[in-house]
């Protein structure tokens, strides 16, 4: 009995492994076109993730095309893409094995960080089961379970980046805010300053008439 659970919880130490191994956080600075490489094991493995341009509430002008997102398969062909977005969610399944290229493609020269993640998600079948002898049924239950946690982690990474973005944006605007009332405060100053020197002006040249 204690050598079946040891077995049991060596197995799901080893998909928690497998799990962590498969998914991947990063942040992209993209000034023209950037890429990143992952390789999936399996045929039919989910490929899920999600993206967003950080600061461009800050730099976007109203004509910014975006950022174009485009996936590559080993064999060279398209099987996802997203046209002139600010950041987005994917999933697909992986047609074949082998190395995966996630391309960022940002139109302007200006530099863009992009918060990056994805996973690779595989679940047993019942074919895969019956090839392997370590393995039974139980397993199928745990990858389904740790595809089900990891759905919640994008979530999260996603909420996360979305909310420094917002961070971000309110920071710049009350930067602005700020900047825009001390320069009228100055301009104030200014106007004050200008219309007691015109006013005393005024005054001494009319004292010069008066004495003539």
């Amino acid at each position: 009995m204690e050598k079946r659970w040891g077995k049991k919880w060596a197995l799901i130490c080893l998909f928690l492994f497998n799990w962590a191994r498969n998914v991947s956080s990063l942040s992209v600075t993209v000034s023209d076109m950037e890429c990143v490489y992952e390789y999936v094991l399996y045929e039919g493995d989910t490929i899920s993730g999600n993206f967003v341009v950080v600061d461009h509430d800050i730099f976007w002008s109203s004509d910014h095309p975006g950022i174009d997102f485009t996936v590559t398969s080993p064999g060279g062909n398209t099987v996802h893409s997203l046209k002139g977005t600010s950041g987005d969610k994917f999933e697909f399944k992986a047609p074949r094995s082998g190395m995966y290229k996630f391309c960022f493609h940002n139109p302007y020269s200006t530099p863009e960080t992009i918060a990056f993640y994805i996973h690779v998600g595989h679940i047993p079948t019942d074919h895969d089961l019956a090839k392997d002898e370590h393995l039974n049924p139980i397993n199928v239950k745990i990858a389904e379970l740790r595809e089900a946690l990891e759905s919640v982690t994008a979530e999260q990474k996603y909420l996360k980046a979305r909310d420094t973005r917002h961070r971000h944006t309110n920071e710049s605007t009350r930067k602005r805010v700020i900047g825009y009332t001390v320069g009228e405060y100055l301009l104030l100053v200014a106007a004050s300053v200008l219309q007691v020197i015109y006013i005393r002006r005024l005054f001494s040249k009319s004292v010069a008439y008066n004495r003539v």
